[in-house]
């Protein structure tokens, strides 16, 4: 897997980054939102530079003028809930995209740090030969987008996958280049070291999706 790792290069991304990690700041369930949406900006335009683009004419009010453009169909999939922020702000990069949603929650065994990965919903275009973006701010161990791309193998073959993440650990990213074609991209903007025992990244920044959704209620087996 190809890993594009923008934590250690100077940018605006790292005040967005600061922020979704500051237990202050991040109170602010718009902000934090936002953050999620301008990162998926920035990682889109990254993103964009490695499509597939054809000279055009463009006519102006004044005349004409040749431009490259992309050629590549691409279908944004993102996990919910907690991707909605982030395909947002790949969404306002890619507008004529198609989009797909799926959603995966951890199951645990009680209170054991043992967990399955459950997915209930699926909603996507057919994925042949076009350009497949996953999107999940949150790669803690990978289950979830292992379970994500077998579950997608239904829709069609991706000409090729990128992963769009907001922060990872590196356990994580060692086990889902174990899983992925081995020319899939990871585009995030930021990696942390560890797990911890539950599987949460840490120092990480939280639960993504309460942060920006508010608390949701624990499931529970009847």
């Amino acid at each position: 897997m190809i890993v594009h790792d923008f934590s250690h290069q100077k940018s605006i991304l790292n005040q967005f980054i600061a922020e979704l990690r500051d237990v202050v700041i991040q109170k602010d369930m718009m902000r934090f939102r936002k953050n999620i949406e301008r990162i998926g900006e920035i990682l889109g335009y990254e993103l964009s530079r490695t499509l597939t683009y054809k000279t055009q004419t463009i006519t102006t009010p004044l005349g004409k003028k040749d431009i490259n453009l992309p050629l590549d169909e691409l279908v944004l999939c993102s996990v919910l809930r907690a991707g909605l922020p982030l395909h947002q702000g790949l969404l306002n990069v890619f507008d004529n995209s198609e989009n797909g949603f799926i959603s995966a929650y951890r199951q645990r065994k009680g209170n054991s740090e043992i967990f399955d990965i459950v997915i209930e919903y699926l909603a996507a275009p057919n994925l042949d030969n076009k350009i497949l973006l996953l999107i999940d701010p949150m790669l803690a161990t990978g289950k979830t987008l292992e379970n994500v791309f077998y579950t997608l193998k239904n829709h069609g073959k991706p000409k090729q996958i990128h992963i769009v993440s907001v922060i990872g650990s590196k356990p994580g990213i060692d086990y889902v280049s174990s899983i992925f074609p081995k020319n899939t991209h990871l585009w995030i903007a930021t990696i942390d070291d560890e797990l911890s025992k539950k599987s949460y990244i840490v120092p990480g920044l939280g639960d993504a999706g309460d942060l920006s959704f508010g608390i949701k209620l624990k499931r529970h087996k009847h």
